[in-house]
This record gives C-alpha cells, structure tokens and sequence, in this order.
C-alpha cells in the first residue's frame, strides 16, 4: 500500500504541480457524506471525487445518533465550520449491518449489537412490510433504504442541521453493489421522486443534487 501510495503521488503530481500544495492550503468541501465502513462503498471513488472534494464519516450501516459525539461532532464541524450546503446518507445493498440486525444476535460482538440495537428497532417497526418480502436479502435491501430514510429524518431534524440560517440540504442515496450505481431515495428538495445517478465528477455529482433533485 505504501508502495502504492508513492505511486500515485508521484502521478498526481505531475498530472497537476499545484495540486498538493492546494490541499496544504486548507479545505472547503460542499457535501458531508455519511456512509457505511463497508470496504466496498469508498465516497470518493464511487462518486469520483477528488481529495478534498468530500467530507466524509463511515460507520457500521451508515447510522446516525444524536448521542453518538463522534457523528454529531462530524456534523457540527461540517455544518458550523465547513459550511457545507449539502448532507448526503449513503447506504447500500446488501449491507452487513442492516442484514445482522434482521438476524440472531452474537454474543461475541457485544459493541456491533449495541450500535444496531436502532437497525433492530427500526426493523421491528417495519415487520410487516419486511415479512411480505421474498426473501431475507430483500428483506435487507428494503431494510437499508428504510435505514437511509431514518437517517434522513433524524438529520433534518436535528439542531445542528436546523438552527443555521441556510441549513445544508439532507439527500438520502444507496449504492449498488451489483452495478455501481447511486439510487436517491430522498431529495434535499421538496417532492422529487427517487432517480439513478451514474458515476460523475464532484461538479457533476453536485449539478446532479443540485438540478436533478428538484
């Protein structure tokens, strides 16, 4: 990996002398991405976005408490800070998380059990929509959309969010696993209907929030 890492950037360099030395300049990222650990949902490249371009926090299921310090310092320094304009919660299909919280838990991840005891709850609100599901992957991939919805809800109304004189607008999105494409789920922007997004650059990751989700 530190191999790879003089690799590139050595490459990025010379693709653009003065980006480096932009980066040591400081940041000013619009979008806070909230997004799951889940190794193969990475922000910047399913996005094709930049070093700097995002904002990023990762957690198991892409879950956000408003007593977890470590999310909500993430949001307030993204929001009170950054400025950025917008919030977007990523899940994805066929996530670990969501699919542990539809199962037995183990004992032997007593800190995993805790962190998705809200996924069970939310689950247990859903059942019967769930149950009517074919199987247990769709059960899941329902279940990480009505995850990303929650997550959506709680941000929107949280004060962090609500309280700044232009609040960032919130999007709800999830990624597939199986095509590499981003599904919206929920506009920052009154009554847009879900729609597919392909890989963009960071502008047009934005003029596709910001356009497309009116």
């Amino acid at each position: 990996m530190l191999v790879e890492n003089i690799a590139w950037a050595r490459e990025t360099a010379h693709a653009d002398p003065q980006f480096f030395p932009g980066l040591a300049q400081g940041q000013s990222p619009k979008v806070l991405w909230i997004g799951c650990s889940d190794s193969r949902v990475p922000a910047e490249p399913v996005t094709n976005a930049n070093p700097g371009d995002l904002f990023v926090h990762r957690n198991i299921a892409n879950l956000f408490s408003p007593s977890d310090d470590n999310t909500v310092s993430v949001l307030e320094y993204a929001v009170r800070v950054l400025e950025v304009d917008h919030v977007i919660v990523c899940g994805h299909y066929g996530c670990g998380g969501v699919r542990a919280s539809l199962l037995p838990l183990s004992n032997e991840l007593p800190h995993v059990n805790r962190r998705i005891a809200p996924l069970c709850a939310l689950g247990d609100r859903h059942r019967k929509e769930l149950d009517a599901c074919a199987d247990l992957d769709a059960r899941a991939n329902r279940l990480a959309e009505l995850n990303v919805l929650e997550q959506v809800r709680l941000l929107r109304q949280s004060a962090i969010v609500c309280d700044r004189d232009t609040p960032p607008l919130v999007h709800g999105w999830i990624f597939g696993l199986s095509d590499g494409l981003i599904k919206v789920l929920s506009s920052g922007y009154d009554d847009e209907p879900a729609r597919d997004t392909r890989r963009a650059s960071q502008a047009d990751m934005l003029e596709a929030v910001e356009l497309a989700d009116r």
